[in-house]
């Protein structure tokens, strides 16, 4: 069992000062070491057409471009280096976990990976220049494992598979151009049917009229569908489904098992988050072990967090803090039962 926690970010600016701020924040931060540990064994998967990359953010979302530019600037780092290193683009993703359930007020998600690959900072970002302010768990710096934005649209997803990779957009930051620039349902079915994706995730979207969908995307087609439960793999684009799915097939049966008694946002939160109730994952060994646990209230425009299992939410209220009432919470701690490395102990 370790003690672990993350660090609580705040930002308002433009993103050519956000990325530069970010940069002075990872300069004292293990987490750059630790990526390069992690590049270092996967050399081969570093690579990136730079046109290309550069020609889908101009496209989608312009101002990541100058955000790169801040974190290269502060961090000295050339431009094209930048772009690889942060730029969610080319990066392959490890197995991993994931589940997500929906009730008609709430989002709850649970982000199941390995320790070493988690990045421990959670970040609430308003931009002054280009997108939507949103809140959440960062990955791989610039991208968001799940979150909220200002107009109450919410994100997270589910890994299906690395098979047959094509030149895109990782998880991770689809799920940050997600949160942008999208403030419907509809704008964020558009936008991931338009983009380019790397690898096969289900995207989970929710917006303030209650309404959730799944989104299907591989490099190859996306699907929408409707139901409130998702784990790890395809119900219809069944052709892009790893050779084994017992265990996702297993947890999504675990889940509408219990649903009927799930009747708030707070019920299906303990139905995450309690290590008793056959959802929460401790196979950190394995690429699944269960980081953390967030809940989203689109309506209440509140996100609750937590690190481990059978934990209390820390809640945070993304519309007090744009109307410039300032996070005081500096780190939320939490509990992993994994002797794992985890950056923040």
């Amino acid at each position: 069992m370790i003690q672990v926690y993350s660090d609580m970010f705040t930002f308002r600016g433009n993103h050519y000062q956000f990325g530069y701020k970010q940069g002075e924040w990872l300069r004292t931060s293990p987490i750059l070491p630790n990526r390069r540990k992690q590049s270092g064994r996967n050399k081969k998967n570093y690579t990136i057409d730079v046109t290309k990359a550069m020609d889908a953010f101009q496209t989608f979302h312009p101002s990541i471009l100058e955000e790169l530019e801040g974190l290269g600037d502060a961090l000295q780092m050339p431009w094209e280096e930048a772009l690889k290193e942060f730029g969610g683009y080319y990066l392959e993703y490890g197995r991993s976990g994931c589940s997500i359930i929906t009730t008609s007020n709430s989002l709850v998600r649970n982000y199941d990976n390995a320790p070493e690959t988690y990045e421990g900072r959670y970040m609430l970002y308003q931009p002054t220049d280009q997108g939507y302010a949103s809140l959440g768990p960062t990955m791989q710096i610039t991208g968001r494992t799940d979150g909220l934005n200002e107009k109450g649209l919410v994100v997270g997803y589910n890994f299906v598979h690395r098979k047959k990779g094509m030149d895109g957009f990782v998880c991770n930051m689809v799920a940050r151009l997600v949160l942008e620039t999208c403030a419907t349902i509809e704008e964020a079915v558009h936008l991931l049917t338009e983009l380019p994706h790397r690898h096969s995730f289900n995207y989970v979207i929710m917006d303030q009229t209650g309404k959730s969908i799944i989104v299907e995307a591989s490099p190859r087609s996306v699907v929408t569908r409707s139901d409130n439960a998702c784990t790890n793999h395809f119900d219809t684009l069944t052709d892009e489904n790893r050779y084994k799915m017992d265990e996702s097939i297993s947890r999504l049966s675990v889940i509408k098992q219990q649903q009927q008694g799930i009747t708030d946002g707070y019920s299906a939160y303990r139905l995450m988050n309690d290590t008793d109730k056959g959802v929460f994952s401790k196979k950190y060994g394995a690429w699944a072990g269960t980081l953390h646990t967030s809940a989203y209230f689109p309506r209440e425009m509140k996100a609750w967090y937590s690190l481990g299992g059978d934990r209390p939410p820390f809640i945070i209220d993304l519309q007090k803090w744009l109307k410039g009432e300032e996070l005081r919470v500096k780190k939320v701690k939490g509990e992993l039962d994994t002797n794992s490395p985890f950056v923040n102990m």
